[in-house]
């Protein structure tokens, strides 16, 4: 039988100790740890090289913020999952870093087995924050979501289950909780999930949930 393959994380964060700490954690929770590096630039044409899964990146880096940072790796790396791991909860630095693509954002105060939770979570494609900053991210959407539903019939037609799945998604539920909500696979989520962001010509769960709060499905 062949062994799945592990997913492969790249660490990036200015404070050696934690980076290393970082790493050590993952090496033992069986992640393949293929990188890590201090420097924004840097941690770009790594990853082109080494396509990570996962990147969990410091916001705050020497040389380029880390918004900068998520915007060349997601460029580098299509389809790469970003979990920020930050010192700082500032609502600006959240909304910023989820703008820009972030999978997630967990504040480095995180105990270890959130922590190692939170990157699982984002392997396998679901949006993750500490505890009180998904909130934050909803109402921000919500706050954006001013244009009304397309009327022009052009709006792509979603199944009845997608939109019943399209709806959880905005209310910040995982995967795993959708499916136990829905009686369905966890496979079964992620493939409505996918097909949903083909349909809307979309790229991931941070642009879908704020389609379905525009289309006022939240």
């Amino acid at each position: 039988m062949t062994e799945a393959p592990r997913t492969r994380v790249m660490v990036v964060d200015d404070h050696p100790m934690w980076r290393e700490g970082v790493s050590r954690d993952l090496t033992a929770a069986g992640y393949d740890v293929v990188a890590t590096t201090g420097e924004g630039r840097q941690a770009v044409r790594i990853a082109a090289a080494t396509r990570p899964d996962v990147v969990v990146l410091d916001l705050q880096l020497p040389d380029v913020s880390g918004v900068e940072v998520i915007n060349g790796l997601l460029e580098a790396v299509p389809g790469v999952r970003v979990l920020m791991l930050s010192a700082s909860g500032e609502q600006q630095s959240v909304l910023d870093a989820v703008k820009a693509g972030a999978s997630g954002y967990l504040l480095k105060s995180a105990a270890q087995a959130e922590f190692l939770d939170a990157v699982g979570r984002t392997a396998a494609g679901d949006t993750v924050f500490t505890a009180g900053l998904a909130g934050l991210v909803l109402g921000e959407f919500r706050r954006l979501a001013v244009e009304p539903p397309a009327a022009d019939g052009m709006t792509p037609k979603l199944t009845e289950r997608e939109t019943e799945v399209l709806r959880l998604v905005a209310k910040g539920l995982s995967y795993r909780q959708i499916a136990d909500r829905l009686v369905l696979s966890h496979r079964t989520v992620q493939n409505h999930v996918q097909n949903t962001l083909g349909k809307l010509q979309l790229h991931n769960r941070v642009e879908l949930t704020r389609y379905a709060i525009e289309q006022g499905l939240d």
